[in-house]
C-alpha cells in the first residue's frame, strides 16, 4: 500500500509532546483547527497528519499551513485506529496528544499538559468541554463507566507516554470504534500512573463515529468490558438498558 510523508516546517527533535490527527476530507474542519495550533502560548510541538488519501482539499491546506511543525503521512487506512497507529509510530514526542480536525484545542492546552509532566507519569488527563456539558475524569464507578472512570476522553481530554504502546500493544482493529477504551483499560490494569490536572483544555466535538453511531458504540462498549473481565450478567444488563434508553438515537 503507497504511503506517502510530506514535512512542513519540520524539524526533526526529541520533544515532550506530539499532536496526532487522523484525517479524510476535512477541509471544512481544517482552518479552526489550525488556527488553534497557531495560537498555542507553548509551540514547542509537532502536529502529526496521518491522512487516509484524502481527495478533498485537505493536504493541500495542511502542506499550505505556515507556524506549525507538521508531518503529514498519506495513504489509504483502516479507520481512524489504524491511522492514529500510524501517527504513534511516526511522533518523536515523548507524550502524544489526540485531537480530530473538527476538535478544539484552548491556548493553553499544551502548556497545561506539558506542565503537568513528571518523570512518573504515565497519562495525564484534563476536564474538556463537550457541545453539552463539561467532560471530567473519574466520572464513575469503572464497570459503568470503563475508561471514563480515568480519564476525561481519549481525543484531546488526555495525552499518553508514547513507550505504552511498546508494552500495550497499538490500537486493535478489532474494536474499530472502542479500540481506545481497551488500550486504555488495560494500560490503566497493569498499574500506570495517571495525573488528573483541573485545567480545561479543549472542547470535543460529538460529530465523530462514536457520537454518531449510536449502536455501534454501545455494543463495542460491551465487547470491551466483557473482553477486561467485567461481571457479564451485570454488563448484559448494563447493555439493554442503554439500548433501551438510546432507541430513538438508532
Amino acid at each position: 500500500m503507497r504511503q506517502e510523508v510530506y514535512y512542513k516546517n519540520y524539524e526533526e527533535k526529541p520533544i515532550k509532546l506530539s499532536i496526532i490527527t487522523a484525517t479524510w476530507n476535512v477541509e471544512k474542519f481544517l482552518p479552526r483547527v489550525i488556527k488553534n495550533l497557531q495560537e498555542q502560548s507553548d509551540k514547542d510541538f509537532e502536529w502529526i497528519i496521518s491522512d487516509g488519501a484524502s481527495s478533498d482539499k485537505t493536504l493541500e491546506i495542511l502542506k499550505n499551513t505556515e507556524g506549525i511543525n507538521i508531518k503529514i503521512i498519506s495513504g489509504e487506512d483502516f479507520g481512524i485506529y489504524d491511522a492514529l497507529n500510524k501517527g504513534i509510530k511516526a511522533c518523536n514526542g515523548e507524550f502524544y496528544l489526540v485531537i480530530g480536525a473538527d476538535d478544539e484545542l484552548y491556548p493553553d492546552a499544551i502548556k497545561d499538559y506539558k506542565d503537568a509532566i513528571d518523570g512518573n507519569v504515565d497519562i495525564v488527563t484534563a476536564y474538556i468541554d463537550t457541545t453539552h456539558d463539561k467532560s471530567k475524569p473519574n466520572s464513575g464507578a469503572r464497570w459503568i463507566k470503563a475508561q471514563f472512570h480515568y480519564v476525561s476522553a481519549h481525543a484531546v481530554g488526555s495525552i499518553y507516554r508514547t513507550s505504552l504502546h511498546k508494552k500495550f500493544g497499538y490500537y486493535s482493529r478489532k474494536f474499530p470504534i472502542a479500540a481506545d477504551q481497551l488500550f486504555i483499560l488495560t494500560a490503566a490494569k497493569y498499574g500506570v500512573k495517571i495525573k488528573t490536572i483541573q485545567k480545561v483544555v479543549g472542547k470535543f466535538s460529538d460529530d465523530g463515529v462514536s457520537s454518531i453511531d449510536t449502536l455501534g458504540t454501545i455494543c463495542e462498549f460491551y465487547r470491551v468490558q466483557i473482553a477486561m473481565g467485567e461481571n457479564k450478567f451485570l454488563q448484559t444488563a448494563l447493555f439493554i438498558l442503554r439500548l433501551i434508553k438510546n432507541f430513538r438515537k438508532m
